[in-house]
């Protein structure tokens, strides 16, 4: 019961009670690219790429979404899959220089979905942030930009 472990690796609940010591990295996944750091900057055919990864074991699927969860794709898993390790995928795509609002959801071996920011917070509630695993949006604006947004 050290300072970080109960400070840290603490999830405080929706109903008060604490989810103690959490330390499993639960299924996760982010878009690489585009990103803010390296946008597409001009509309033509890319090759979204990024990462996913499990603490529960190998990655089984990722899906991308260019319309904020609306609709999915199955992305391509690159390379070995291993169990508990960073895995590669890719989906290409044809940008005609719409907006676009960018997510990956990884599902694991043992069917965990990553969950939306929503769906998050009702197991979790809103304090528990050092285990954060929803999915991540990218918003590509017309211009070519990137940004982070939240979407529920």
């Amino acid at each position: 019961h050290q300072r970080e472990e109960t400070a840290r690796y603490t999830d405080l609940m929706p109903d008060g009670r604490a989810r103690e010591f959490s330390f499993v990295q639960e299924c996760n996944s982010v878009i690489t690219f585009p990103c803010p750091e390296k946008p597409p900057g001009e509309r033509g055919r890319y090759e979204i790429e990024g990462l996913a990864w499990s603490g529960r074991g190998r990655i089984r699927r990722v899906d991308v979404s260019l319309d904020g969860g609306v609709n999915w794709r199955p992305a391509r898993l690159k390379g070995v899959v291993l169990p508990k390790a960073l895995t590669r995928f890719s989906l290409m795509w044809e940008w005609d220089g719409a907006p676009a609002l960018l997510q990956s959801r990884a599902v694991d071996e043992t069917g965990y979905v990553q969950p939306t920011l929503k769906q998050l917070r009702e197991v979790r509630g809103v304090s528990s942030v050092y285990h954060k695993n929803a999915i991540h949006t990218w918003r590509l604006a017309e211009n070519g930009t990137v940004t982070n947004v939240q979407v529920d």
